[in-house]
C-alpha cells in the first residue's frame, strides 16, 4: 500500500510569440517537468531549435490587423478544443492573450508573465490580460505594484 496519492499531471498550454517572449517562455521548462506540457507560438522552426517535440502554430498578429487577429482567435479555439488545458501560461505577445482569453471561458487557471523589456508599464496585451488572468506577474517589482499584478523575480 502506497502512503503516497499518484501525482497528476497537469494539461499546460505555454504559449508566446516569436522573439523575447518565445525565450522568456523557455525560461520557464523546468517548472514544467513532469506535467503534459503543449508550446505554441507564432513563427516556424523556433519550436524544433529549441528541440520540442509537442509544439503548435498559431497566426502571428496585433492589435493593428483584425484580419490576422480573426484568424490567430480561429486557431486558437481550435488548439483549445483538441488540447483541453487545465492550465494557459504565457509571456505575451496579443496570440498569448488571445489564447488566455479563450482559455479562461473553457476553464483554464490562466497565468501571464508580462515581458522584462516591459519595465516601465505593463504591455498593451499585459493590461487587457488583467480581466483574464488569475495570476498576473511583472519581472519589475515598479511596474507590478503600479499594475496591481505580483512581483516574483524576473526570468532574465
Amino acid at each position: 500500500m502506497s502512503l503516497t496519492a499518484p501525482v497528476r499531471r497537469k494539461r499546460i498550454l505555454a504559449v508566446a510569440s516569436g522573439g523575447g517572449h518565445w525565450e522568456e517562455l523557455l525560461l520557464l521548462r523546468p517548472a514544467f517537468e513532469d506535467q503534459d506540457v503543449l508550446f505554441a507560438t507564432t513563427l516556424a522552426g523556433l519550436a524544433e531549435r529549441a528541440g520540442l517535440t509537442r509544439h503548435a502554430m498559431l497566426p502571428d498578429c496585433n492589435a493593428d490587423q483584425k484580419l490576422a487577429a480573426l484568424r490567430c482567435t480561429l486557431a486558437a479555439a481550435w488548439l483549445l478544443l483538441r488540447f483541453r488545458p487545465q492550465v494557459i501560461i504565457s509571456t505575451g505577445a496579443l496570440p498569448g492573450f488571445i489564447v488566455m482569453a479563450i482559455g479562461k471561458a473553457f476553464g483554464a487557471r490562466t497565468i501571464w508573465i508580462d515581458s522584462i523589456a516591459n519595465a516601465e508599464e505593463f504591455s498593451a496585451a499585459g493590461a487587457h490580460a488583467r480581466r483574464v488572468a488569475d495570476l498576473r506577474l511583472s519581472q519589475w517589482p515598479d511596474v507590478a505594484d503600479a499594475g496591481h499584478a505580483e512581483y516574483a523575480g524576473n526570468l532574465l
